[in-house]
């Protein structure tokens, strides 16, 4: 009894005071202020990402991650295996492989006899097609002599352009021998001699298509969102009409139904307030597509631009000189401008094969009083 402790009154034993944790209640108040200010001032960096939750991050975090894949319609995968097969078909040898020069004309050709006397001497190399979208061609010249397709109206602008060169292509395949084909008005004329343009296109394997991207008005700001999803704006590129395509490439513009419909249905003038002209868009942004690596991304026919006009500068009579043609068939670059407020200017080398060759072989636009002094210049200004 004497070793056992006294308990006080109650009966119970008194535990020491246990001094406050001050230094937890602080932290967790710093923590909280913490939590309070991240969630008003979401953080904007990756590294805080990592740390927080917050919707502000999605756009940091998305741009780690690849973009959500889409399933393809039953029209997309067949033409992309289509496309596909085409490209890989190895190309179809002739033992007399030749050039379809394409002319889309309202009527006759008033340039034709300056034509006439390029493809003397060359026959057997090339066949001439003629689109004639108003009037029967009167002829001066035995290559042209009824070598009309079948025609149609043909409207600036509209789809029906496009048409007229599906047209065309359909009937330059028929021939097995035709292994380039060249899209030319009846206001071109040869900057060079036959057999230099017959060597150009034939010994380089790209197709001379002109594609850029022109992020103004009157280049992506023609885009419409009706394309969706088998165009994206991101795909939607600028060209030149007047293109030469090798014999895959028109079998494959041949072939292809989805794409041209979606340009047919939406890209036309006076559409949502735009002028979309489907012959300048839909090839460049069909071929920058699906095979971007297989064109040159310039045209080999000159147009000269720098009037800004609606339409490209015309040559006159008083143009015309041995001067004239000889700068125009010198031109080692390519110029792109973009149609927005900063009218960004691009230039590139024109690359045949691995070489800085001259980009031009044509040019438009001649007007017909200029066909007897280009006749009489023709032998001078094709010597190379």
């Amino acid at each position: 009894m004497k070793e056992m402790n006294i308990l006080p009154p109650g009966g119970r034993q008194q535990r020491p005071q246990l001094k406050k944790p001050t230094w937890i209640i602080v932290l967790i108040s710093i923590l909280c202020i913490f939590v309070v200010v991240v969630y008003v001032h979401p953080p904007q960096d990756s590294t805080a990402c990592y740390i927080f939750s917050s919707s502000s991050c999605s756009k940091t975090i998305s741009r780690w991650l690849p973009p959500p894949s889409r399933q393809l319609s039953d029209e997309e995968i067949a033409s992309h295996v289509v496309i596909k097969n085409i490209l890989n078909t190895p190309p179809l040898e002739t033992e007399n492989p030749k050039i379809a020069f394409m002319f889309l004309s309202p009527g006759s050709l008033p340039l034709e006899r300056l034509w006439d006397k390029f493809f003397q001497g060359h026959e057997g190399r090339f066949s001439i097609h003629i689109h004639a979208s108003k009037v029967k061609p009167v002829h001066y010249s035995r290559y042209f002599q009824d070598r009309e397709i079948r025609s149609d109206k043909v409207d600036w602008g509209k789809i029906s352009m496009v048409d007229a060169e599906k047209r065309l292509l359909a009937n330059a395949l028929k021939d097995p021998s035709n292994q380039h084909f060249v899209l030319l008005s009846d206001s071109c004329v040869p900057l060079r001699d036959f057999d230099y343009v017959y060597n150009y296109l034939m010994y380089t394997n790209v197709s001379f298509i002109d594609s850029f991207e022109d992020p103004g008005p009157h280049g992506s700001g023609r885009y419409s969102n009706l394309m969706l999803p088998e165009v994206e704006k991101k795909f939607f590129r600028k060209g030149a009409q007047w293109f030469t395509l090798k014999r895959q490439h028109a079998i494959i513009v041949m072939a292809d139904n989805l794409y041209y419909t979606k340009f047919r249905d939406y890209c036309r003038p006076g559409m949502d307030g735009r002028n979309c002209y489907a012959d300048e868009h839909y090839l460049p942004t069909f071929f920058h597509m699906f095979d971007p690596t297989g064109i040159a991304n310039w045209s080999v026919t000159h147009v000269d631009w720098s009037e800004r006009k609606w339409h490209p500068k015309s040559y006159g009579l008083k143009d015309i000189s041995y001067q004239l043609i000889r700068n125009l068939s010198s031109i080692k670059e390519s110029v792109h401008e973009t149609s927005d407020a900063k009218r960004v200017t691009t230039v590139t080398p024109c690359m045949w094969n691995g070489r800085n060759r001259p980009c031009y072989l044509f040019a438009r636009k001649f007007l017909p009083e200029t066909l007897e002094s280009m006749i009489e210049l023709f032998p001078n200004y094709t010597m190379v």
